[in-house]
């Protein structure tokens, strides 16, 4: 690049417009951070370059007891405890680590720009291994003009699920500190406990432009496999979603689809599925308190992710308030259910997991957020067996 134009710690207050939705789901978590995150900036040729990031890391101690419950509960000594009735790890919490570069410039009346986001994470189980190399989460770009809207191509998280994993107050913590995935990845938040994972996809979206607090984003995603039962074939995976805002308050629907077939000697039942999932939400602010609440229902909307129950009809359920106390404390309060409405062998009979997080959230300096947190997290199967793990987390988060 030909000139440098900012240095560390310069605010960066630039909104790109043409970047849409895409622009708070990439950076996951600087959206509803109360910091506004700097960057370093690089300008030559008529465009410009950002880089911006964040890293966190969290002691969480968890404890497992109750009854053994199959499939995927997130509270059993085998997920919830990593095999065992207690256990410890540093590691991340629901964010992993990331750098992220962004470019963007306008030609010929299109504001274009790109994105590449780089993820690792912190913990493993082994002291002499490596930490199984970098997650690109994003590589992605956009062409748009104001009176047309966005389009998007490339790969970046998804559209189902985004206002409720992006609203989570455990975005910045950790929520359900689920130590079979905090140790090579990160914890759970209320992902398996409130709403699937919105997932990373190569797709092609479109964005309106919006008008009067209206927004529709939509468009068609590369379709995904199921742990090696379903199939993908010739259709693509359709996601969209209607929002509205007015003030403090913003309410959304969603849905998403995909045609999912069974493996060769795999013996699943049926034979092929179609995954239909609805979604709508609400969020309000007013002054420092904040609601949230989303509901996600469908078959084959999964636990975790797309499909990973097969031809299961599913229910999830977030409810969460948080209140400024101070200008640099926040309280929180957050629950969050995913149910299983049809009993089968195939998911060893689960029936749902469940998580409460109390968190506190003080705001160090502008770019710095430490985090206390306790939570429960309860899984159950349809015989009625229990399973409890108790987690307590504390760390922080920094942004650049």
């Amino acid at each position: 690049m030909k000139k440098f134009a900012g240095s560390h710690g310069k605010r960066q207050r630039r909104h790109v417009s043409h970047a849409g939705m895409s622009v708070g789901i990439a950076l996951l978590g600087l959206a509803v951070c109360p910091l506004t995150a700097s960057a370093t900036s690089f300008s030559g040729d008529n465009w410009k370059v950002d880089i911006s990031g964040f890293v966190n890391a969290f002691y969480t101690t968890v404890s497992c007891n109750g009854a053994a419950v199959g499939g995927t509960a997130l509270a059993s000594q085998g997920l919830g405890c990593g095999g065992q009735q207690n256990r410890t790890t540093i590691g991340n919490g629901l964010l992993p680590d990331a750098l992220i570069t962004k470019f963007s410039t306008q030609q010929e009346g299109i504001d274009i720009a790109a994105q590449m986001g780089l993820m690792v994470h912190t913990a493993t189980s082994d002291g002499l291994s490596a930490n199984n190399g970098i997650d690109v989460r994003q590589a992605f770009f956009t062409l748009g003009t104001p009176g047309f809207g966005t389009v998007k191509l490339g790969r970046d998280y998804g559209i189902f699920g985004s206002n409720a994993i992006l609203t989570d107050m455990t975005l910045l913590g950790v929520g359900a500190p689920v130590q079979a995935t905090q140790r090579g990845r990160v914890a759970l938040g209320h992902i398996g406990a409130g709403y699937s994972y919105l997932g990373n996809y190569g797709q092609i979206v479109y964005t309106t432009p919006g008008s009067g607090g209206l927004s529709f984003t939509g468009g068609v995603f590369s379709p995904v496999n199921n742990t090696g039962v379903y199939d993908s074939r010739s259709a693509p995976q359709v996601q969209a979603q209607l929002s509205y805002t007015q003030g403090g308050a913003k309410v959304w629907i969603g849905a998403k689809t995909q045609r999912f077939y069974a493996m060769a000697g795999t013996g699943a039942l049926p034979s092929s599925f179609t995954m239909t999932a609805g979604e709508i939400g609400a969020s309000y602010t007013l002054g420092k308190f904040s609601l949230l609440g989303n509901v996600q229902s469908g078959r084959g909307v999964g636990i975790l992710t797309d499909g990973d129950q097969g031809d299961v009809k599913g229910t999830n359920y977030l409810l969460q308030g948080t209140l400024g106390i101070t200008e640099k404390l926040k309280l929180g309060l957050s629950g969050g259910v995913s149910r299983n409405q049809d009993n089968l062998v195939s998911t060893a009979h689960f029936k749902s997991n469940s998580n409460v997080t109390v968190g506190a959230y003080y705001a160090l300096t502008k770019s710095v957020t430490l985090d206390f947190e306790l939570s429960q997290t309860r899984s159950k199967d349809f015989a009625g067996n229990t399973a409890r793990m108790n987690g307590a987390a504390l760390g922080g988060i920094l942004f650049f």
